[in-house]
């Protein structure tokens, strides 16, 4: 409605506009007809053109003719709405030969001086008159066309306030109507200043002209917008105005009409004249009072209805609903912003249409069809309604509901549209999402029952039937726990519960001491899938069961094979190894670890071999690889090993030797360490084919590496040869001990070898320093280095060995 009452006010607004400045067209027009009729008449030698009437002093000269025409022409250019640069250049041309033509002649009277351009257009042979010149206009003339060039430049010029225009429009107004008092009320004075020529009469109407045009040239800005703006004190302006221009010379003149013919004296004249004055504007104050009251009156009573019309239309346009207005014939009165939108239209194609012209022809029968059922029923109706609009379908819940007026009596129809497109295909999405998940729930395999925080069965699939014996309807509402056996039930319990009170549970699979009850009694292992859910009604638990019965049958009878197996490849592993001798003047200990992740068997071995009464050989070795391949290889090596050393033969020697014997077999490598130990000398003589270093601990100083040469390993030299097995012999102190050890000992994934080695001597010294190297101390020994070096047994992957042998005093 605030809309509507605006365009109106806007039209009426810009039709006034308009009309002032053709008004100020004319003005300037009609200038300009003065100017060029002047002209002609000295063109012509027409008197009547030049004077206009016999008798009435002042003639119109050449340059003010010129001037007229030109700000005539200028204003007529300034008061369009819209001029091109060109027109624009022109007016400003005009206006500016105007002014210029006014500024000489003040310039001429101020100085006293010819400047030769009074005569410069046609030559005048009127005698001068006091102080003036043949063709010269009167001063009050010149000072009125300067100050209208001035108005008609800044009039072309918008940047500059209207106001720079419509003052010195004022002034050339004032100066022309001081000279048409002074015809009207025949005083000389008026017309002239001094004994300076004087002001042609119909030059006074032209300057007129050409002062209402400045004024209005531009009507909507400055004071003229003030005194044209549509509301009240534009209104009273006018009247005042008026008012002004009119009363005091219609008084003035009468006043003086009556001391001509003799009727009273100037005195009383005087009186009339004021009291004339007081009369005039006393009524015209009290007219435009009680003008200006009903005009606010009615102002008033608009506003107040423009603002509950703005307050109705801002509420419907802040409505994110579709709201629209009909009267009873389907014509649309008001429509919201979302109505817009959802048509397509502006507003102003929407007010006052019926529906056919608006909405798509199937919308339009079923909204109109809607009104009447609205209408015939009396009250308001909701329903659900979907549309196809220009915008692609949506869907609404629909209010419709009567305005009536005081009467009861129904005069509009009022709708109410909420989008519910989205809400409406949530729920659809809602649905299909329950369809696929309640077919997902179907199509899995294993039983899955849902239950809420305190094990209340919710859902359950068709899977549990031949699982527990009960329909899956049957248990909808019943504990989780009747399915379990009821010794069972505390345990499974407590494990539901301390998985719910975890911070963030984790989806997680038990199958370990898990059992399900049939609805027979029949009591059967089960794997479960615990995983949880956070639903609006609370946390649902979702659990997927399997009857693990064969698993855990064929679980056992796998877990009984292994072990058989394990315990075979151990008594396989212990015959291959061999129980090496107790040595009484050589004490040792030892420790053996085979790999966790192959049944018992590897490659590593060690041997103590007696060889003289005086001399023993040790031979430690490593396999590569594990299982029995690795086992049938050490066997063989550890057989071929003790053989070659109780010939005899020196260390490099049985090196050769056990090299020729590896090259024969197919892809094997072996590391191997042999040395011997000479109790009469203490003399060690060893050979290493890639081991690890031996660590000798001195009673006298640190555990350390004991220095050989290290050949390649075992199986590297082909059938011609290659690099020899060099052996080196060191003396021991009394009291030594060495340390012999593989590679499963201190080889770890993301260590270095040499700090894990260095590790070994710094414990083997810090256990054994200052100990006598007895049977006991070794063995202790040995725990410690195991224990330190391998701190989880039962996680290793490699084959260990540990020996420790000591040297006597």
């Amino acid at each position: 409605m605030s809309d509507r009452g605006q365009a109106e006010g806007l039209p009426f607004h810009e039709r006034a506009v308009t009309g002032v400045g053709l008004v100020a067209q004319g003005a300037a027009l009609v200038a300009a007809l003065f100017g060029a009729a002047g002209l002609f008449g000295w063109v012509l030698g027409i008197d009547v053109l030049r004077g206009v009437l016999p008798g009435v002093a002042g003639s119109m000269k050449p340059n003010t003719a010129l001037a007229l025409l030109a700000l005539g022409l200028s204003l007529v250019i300034a008061a369009r709405r819209s001029v091109t640069a060109r027109m624009t250049t022109v007016a400003r041309t005009a206006a500016v030969l105007a002014a210029l033509i006014g500024v000489l002649t003040i310039v001429e009277y101020v100085t006293q001086a010819d400047l030769g351009f009074d005569q410069l257009l046609f030559h005048d042979d009127t005698v001068q008159v006091a102080t003036g010149a043949p063709g010269r206009m009167a001063p009050n003339t010149a000072v009125a066309l300067m100050l209208a060039g001035v108005a008609s430049l800044c009039a072309t010029t918008f940047r500059l306030p209207a106001w720079m225009s419509q003052i010195p429009g004022l002034a050339v107004l004032a100066l022309g109507m001081l000279r048409l008092y002074g015809f009207a009320y025949e005083v000389p004075e008026l017309e002239r200043f001094g004994g300076y020529t004087a002001m042609a009469l119909h030059t006074a109407l032209a300057l007129v002209l050409v002062g209402l045009a400045a004024f209005l040239s531009r009507p909507d800005e400055g004071p003229a917008g003030l005194l044209m703006n549509a509301g009240t004190t534009g209104a009273l302006g006018r009247r005042l105005f008026v008012t002004t221009l009119v009363a005091p010379l219609l008084l003035g003149w009468i006043v003086l009409a009556g001391e001509d013919i003799g009727l009273y004296e100037t005195r009383l004249g005087t009186a009339l004249l004021v009291c004339g004055h007081v009369t005039v504007f006393t009524a015209v104050i009290f007219t435009t009072l009680n003008v200006g009251r009903r005009i606010e009156v009615a102002h008033a009573r608009a506003e107040w209805q423009l603002r509950q019309n703005e307050l109705v239309q801002a509420f419907m346009d802040h409505t994110p609903a579709v709201m629209f207005i009909k009267d009873l014939d389907g014509r649309f009165l008001a429509v919201n912003t979302r109505f817009e939108e959802s048509m397509g239209l502006p507003r102003e194609q929407i007010l006052g249409r019926p529906d056919q012209d608006v909405l798509p022809p199937d919308v339009a029968r079923q909204a109109r069809a809607a009104d009447l059922d609205m209408l015939a029923r009396g009250t308001p109706v909701q329903r659900h309604e979907h549309l196809n609009l220009p915008a692609g379908p949506q869907d609404f819940l629909a209010a419709l509901f009567p305005l009536n007026d005081p009467s009861g009596v129904p005069y509009a129809v009022c709708g109410v549209f909420v989008d519910i497109t989205e809400r409406v295909a949530a729920q659809r999405e809602v649905q299909q999402a329950n369809q696929r998940f309640l077919a997902l729930l179907e199509s899995g395999p294993d039983a899955t029952l849902i239950t809420d925080g305190d094990g209340t069965i919710v859902m359950a699939n068709a899977q549990v039937e031949p699982l527990f014996g009960h329909a899956p309807a049957g248990l909808i509402g019943t504990k989780v726990d009747n399915l379990v056996p009821g010794p069972q039930r505390p345990r499974h319990n407590a494990l539901l519960r301390r998985y719910l009170q975890l911070p963030d549970p984790k989806p997680t699979v038990v199958d370990k001491d898990l059992y399900g009850l049939h609805s027979d009694g029949a009591e059967f292992p089960v794997e479960a899938s615990v995983s949880t859910l956070q639903a609006e009604q609370g946390t649902l638990v979702f659990l997927t069961v399997r009857d693990i019965t064969e698993r855990k049958k064929a679980e056992a009878e796998r877990a009984e094979r292994y072990e058989q197996q394990r315990r075979i490849a151990y008594t396989l592993q212990h015959s291959l190894m061999g129980e090496p001798p107790l040595l009484p003047h050589l004490p040792s200990a030892h420790r053996y670890f085979a790999s966790v992740q192959d049944p018992g068997v590897g490659g590593d071995w060690f041997d103590i071999i007696p060889l003289d009464k005086d001399r023993t050989g040790i031979v430690i070795g490593d396999v590569m690889g594990r299982g029995l391949d690795a086992a049938a290889v050490m066997g063989q090596l550890r057989a071929a090993a003790h053989a070659l050393a109780r010939t005899g033969v020196p260390p490099g020697q049985l090196m050769t030797g056990l090299d020729a014997f590896v090259s024969d077999l197919a892809d094997q490598l072996v590391t191997c360490c042999y040395l011997v130990i000479d109790q009469g000398t203490r003399e060690v003589t060893l050979c290493s084919a890639g081991h690890p270093p031996v660590i000798a601990l001195n009673p006298e100083g640190p555990a350390s590496r004991l220095q050989a040469p290290v050949s390649v390993p075992l199986g590297v030299n082909d059938s011609s040869g290659g690099e020899p097995y060099e052996q080196t012999t060191h003396r021991l102190p009394p009291g030594s001990t060495l340390a012999l050890y593989t590679d499963g000992l201190v080889e770890r994934p993301g260590t270095d070898i040499d700090v894990q080695i260095d590790v070994l001597a710094h414990t083997l010294d810090v256990t054994l320093k200052g100990a006598p190297a007895s049977p006991e101390h070794l063995d202790h020994a040995a725990a410690q280095l195991i224990g330190t070096l391998l701190p989880d047994s039962a996680a290793h992957d490699d084959d260990v060995t540990l020996l420790l042998i000591g040297v006597p005093e």
